[in-house]
């Protein structure tokens, strides 16, 4: 399996941006599609991006369509988050997932997970 590791989480104000990674080691990265989720305190992991090992192919929560791009660098096995016009309910601990075959929104779909980032917006 896959080994992930997020980084470049923070504290930015509302309306800032921050770029999360996922670093993978361990396995072919290009066949795995990849997931973000977050989870805020006291709710459920929710879905936020996905893309598939391509890199061509994305998928967004509503939540976060026209703000945020999920992007990948296959040749770094490299998954990055880009996240703009930041808001505090984007608030969460961000972890990144991966899953043989095609990328989905359901969180159990993912069999490899990394350990999260802590993203934190003021306001």
């Amino acid at each position: 399996q896959v080994q992930l590791v997020e980084s470049g989480g923070g504290l930015v104000q509302a309306g800032g941006s921050l770029r999360v990674s996922c670093a993978a080691s361990g396995t072919i990265f290009s066949i795995y599609a990849m997931g973000w989720f977050r989870q805020a305190p006291g709710k459920e992991r929710e879905f936020v991006a996905a893309i598939e090992g391509n890199g061509i192919t994305t998928y967004y929560a509503d939540s976060v369509k026209g703000r945020f791009t999920i992007s990948r660098d296959n040749a770094k096995n490299t998954m990055y988050l880009q996240m703009n016009s930041l808001k505090p309910e984007d608030t969460a601990v961000y972890y990144c997932a991966g899953r043989y075959g095609s990328s989905t929104a359901t969180i159990t779909a993912y069999h490899s997970w990394g350990q999260g980032t802590q993203v934190t917006v003021s306001s």
